[in-house]
Order: C-alpha cells, then structure tokens, then sequence
C-alpha cells in the first residue's frame, strides 16, 4: 500500500505524545514508517508557586495538535482521516492529576517539574527502604496530605497526563505499567502496584479517617499489548473537532515519555538503555537484576513491559542552551545577517568540537529549575569562570553542552562505578543530539561508553507510543523485546560514537570542578 491508501483503508496507526513545550502527533504506515504529523507548542505556567497546564491548554492542545495533523495529510496525500487501525497516547511521567466522582479536577494539574514535595518524597522513601522521587505521583499525594489539603477527601480518581486523556477518549481508567511505576513503586515479578507498599501507604494514612484506600483511587496498570479500551464516540470528537475521525478503534495502554523514548530506541531488553535530552534529560537503564540499595539519585521504574529500570532524572537540559543560542540570534540579526536557527546550532555545536576537553576551566548551571539530583530545590542559570580561564567561544559552547548532561553524569556514575552495571548498547535521542555527531561525543565522555543515535531517533516519543499501539494489534505473540529488534529495527543498532581517553578524562575534570562550584548555585538560589 502506499501511504494514501494506507490511511484511506483506515490502516494508518496514530501516536500522540504530551511533551513539556510540544505536543506531537506521528502517522505511522504498517511498516511502522512516520507517514503524516502533527504539533502544538505550549507552555507551563507558575501559578500559585506550582508548576501547571490547565485543563483547557490539554484539550486545545490535543485538538490542534490533531487538526496540524490532518493538513498534513490533506497537503500530502489529498484525503482525510476517518478511520485508524490503533492509537496510543502518552506524557510526561509522573505529577498529580486528582479528581472528583463528578471526573471534575480538584486542584490544578502538578507537573514533574515541581520539587515542593520534599518532606512527603523523604517520609515515603524511609517508610518503603526505596527511593520515592519528589516529582512521583505518590509524593504529591502524601504532601497534599501533610499539608491538610481540603480535596483530599473527595478524590475518586488519581492518574497522570497520559493516563487522563486516555480514560476521557475511551472511558477505560487505566494506565501502562511503566507510567504506573512513577505513581507508586510497581513489582517487576506482578508487573502491578507494589502490594507491602500500598498496605504500608494505607496504614500511614489510616487516622485521617479518608473513605478511600490507595488501591481505590489509582488506575489500572496494564503491560505492552493489553487491550486498553476502545475510541468513544464522545473520545472521537474529543480527539478531531472537525467530525471525520470515527469511533472504535483499539487504544493502547497510555504510557510515559520514559516509556515511549525506550520503545523508540529499541531499548527495552535487559543491558540497553537509552538517554532522552531535550527541555529536560533521563537516562534508562534495563537492569538484569536489582540495585544493591536504594539511591536517592536513582529512580527505579519499568520498561512497558515491565522490566526493571534505572533512571537518573534530570529537571534542566538544553534550555539555558536555547537562550545562549537566541542571544547569538539577535546579534546576527543586530549586524543584519539573515538567520538561519538550525545554522546557528548547527555552527555554534561543532564549535564545541574545538574546545578544551576540560572546557578550559570554563563552568555552566543549566539550572533553569530545582534539580534534586544535586540537592537544588531551586535553580538560577550561571555562567562561571576565573579570570585565568581559557574564555573563547569553542570552550564556551563546550562548557554548554557539558553542563547540560553534567547531572546526569553524576547520577549514571554510581550506577557504573559503585553498582558495575554492564550495558550493551546505550541510545540517544532528543533535541541535544541534533547536530550529527556533537551530543554523542559529549555523551559518550560523560558516561564512558559508546553511544549510538539513530536516523529515528528524532521522531521521539510519539513514534514510540505509535510503535506502542502498532504491537497492540500486530504483535503475533512476540514479546515486546523481540517485537521491536525483529519487525521494527530489524537489526539496525544506528550509528555509533565511541569515547576517546582524552575526553572521558577531560569531562571527569570538569565534573570534579562542576561538583566543587555548586554552592555557588546554591547561594545564587537564596540571593535572588
């Protein structure tokens, strides 16, 4: 079939992914190939102190999310979209999203961007023997509760982004397992709710007298290729305001962009693992067997499938970057230079291939937000150096591009060198490694390990819930694993970049600088 007969006999598979400033929708065909797509940009606002999107932005987003979609294909092929053979959707993990037995929210939606959770996160973690990150859906909660919150007492329903739009387009209140692991701790061996800690999470909240219990209010954890529910009528013009798209199609259990990013770099088997950066960066881990102990830097989930993960989650990434790049944009355009943006990455990245390995001493916070991996519960942006420093802008670039994965170094640093875990194959992908070749050789100094980016790897994490809901419906009894290595990659591993010795000792000098400067970041936090 080509890609129009594909979508006219309804064959097309549909990915939607909820990204921190981008909702993105990806067509695929039945060779799992991006046919059409669709965006929105958007924006969290501060309100209140808190991090949020309104329920208003996720609708209006969804739906011109959608409608960018369906000119494309109009554009592309002349024809519309009315029917889908599976959709899939996902978000940001994690956050606090409460509401009623009316489905009305309680409180605005919390994103994982907020780090006001601290004494709930702490409690939890001593309560479990297991690290519970502040931006979890349980930490949200237990906070809520420590602070006397008046909605405590209605919610019916708690779930995250992905988990929200879900239950409205198809009524079904469930979630997939990998996005259930950042609610509550999930058990790799039930691939469900962590049973001895629900009961401990009861049993602490037993006084406050609540009607519910835990178990009550949180959604349905389903694995990779369970059915999830069906396109609603209701769900349908939800989703395509304009009437076209009909009901009934199967929907996939709705995951996390952790998930998806796994799925989109083939890497859900045990001893791969992939490194998502963009506004924000994780690296994914699929371990053989359990940590020693429990980390506070470490954040334990599960792959779609319901392997165990590693993950090192970090709030900031490349947006001190783009500021730095949007003050290039306006001395260009101060000289009169037309400006070209993918140019001035493109250039001021491979200048970075110049510079210092240790970024002539040269030192970068990219801490636009609180970063609990390093202890910040608030961040400020700084640039630091002596007067003695080799100031140019080769050094400057690369003191940009190191200090945006500087915190997921030292996080993947106990993993490699205090817990010796052994990896295969670690993938890249996001906005950081646009530039061919630069994020990877960064990469691969921090971590010490060959990083391969693939050609897909720029379709993200709506390709990944897309190939999601692709093996809902296609995976002929292959596990997701092999689903993935045999009918999507076909063996096809990307294109490598090993660390060179210079490097790797080069980034180490600079993260032993990184780490000895950071209070200066934290005085700048108390000061402004």
């Amino acid at each position: 079939m080509t890609a129009k007969q594909t979508i006219e006999a309804g064959k097309a598979i549909l990915g939607i992914e909820f990204g921190s400033t981008r909702i993105k929708a990806v067509l695929i065909d039945q060779d799992n190939k991006p046919i059409a797509q669709g965006s929105h940009e958007w924006e969290n606002q501060l309100v209140d102190g808190l991090w949020t999107y309104s329920i208003e932005e996720i609708w209006y987003g969804l739906q011109a999310c959608y409608s960018h979609l369906r000119k494309d294909v109009q554009q592309q092929y002349d024809c519309e979209i009315e029917n889908l053979a599976a959709i899939g959707f996902s978000a940001m993990m994690h956050g606090y999203m409460a509401f009623n037995k009316k489905q009305e929210i309680l409180v605005p939606f919390r994103t994982w961007r907020n780090t006001n959770t601290g004494k709930a996160a702490a409690e939890l973690s001593k309560l479990f023997n297991y690290n519970i990150p502040l931006r979890w859906s349980i930490s949200h909660l237990y906070e809520c509760i420590l602070e006397g919150n008046e909605h405590v007492k209605d919610i019916k329903y708690l779930t995250t982004l992905a988990g929200y739009v879900h239950w409205q387009v198809t009524g079904e209140f469930v979630l997939g397992v990998g996005d259930a692991s950042g609610m509550i701790p999930v058990d790799p061996a039930t691939k469900t709710y962590d049973a001895t800690m629900v009961e401990k999470f009861n049993k602490l909240i037993a006084p406050k007298g609540y009607s519910w219990k835990l178990l009550d209010i949180l959604p349905k954890s389903l694995n990779a290729g369970e059915s999830a529910g069906f396109l609603t009528p209701e769900g349908a013009k939800k989703l395509d305001v304009s009437g076209h798209l009909k009901p009934g199609c199967p929907v996939c259990p709705p995951e996390g962009d952790a998930g998806t990013g796994m799925v989109a770099t083939n890497a859900v088997k045990q001893r791969t693992g992939n490194v998502s950066a963009g506004t924000s960066s994780f690296s994914m881990i699929v371990l053989e067997k359990p940590l020693s102990k429990p980390y506070e830097m470490i954040d334990m989930v599960t792959t779609p499938d319901g392997s165990l993960v590693a993950m090192v989650h970090c709030n900031n990434c490349t947006s001190d970057i783009n500021a730095w790049v949007g003050l290039f944009k306006e001395y260009q355009q101060l000289l009169g230079v037309p400006v070209d943006m993918g140019e001035i990455y493109n250039k001021l990245f491979s200048k970075a291939l110049d510079g210092d390995t240790d970024c002539g001493g040269l030192m970068t916070y990219n801490y636009v937000s609180g970063e609990p991996v390093t202890g910040l519960s608030d961040g400020r942006p700084l640039f630091v150096r002596s007067a003695g420093d080799k100031f140019n802008l080769a050094n400057f670039m690369r003191a940009q591009l190191y200090g945006a994965i500087g915190v997921l170094k030292i996080g993947n640093d106990i993993l490699f060198k205090d817990e010796m875990i052994r990896v295969d194959r670690i993938t890249g992908h996001g906005g950081y490694f646009k530039t061919p070749g630069v994020g990877q050789r960064m990469l691969a100094a921090a971590l010490n390990s060959p990083i391969s980016v693939m050609e897909t790897a720029g379709e993200g994490g709506a390709w990944g819930i897309a190939l999601l809901a692709g093996y809902l419906i296609n995976k002929n009894g292959k596990n997701l694993a092999d689903y993935l290595e045999e009918v999507v990659f076909a063996g096809n591993t990307g294109t490598s970049i090993a660390p060179t010795a210079e490097d790797v000792a080069g980034f180490e000098k600079y993260i032993e600088n990184y780490k000895k400067c950071l209070p200066i970041e934290q005085k700048a936090t108390e000061c402004k």
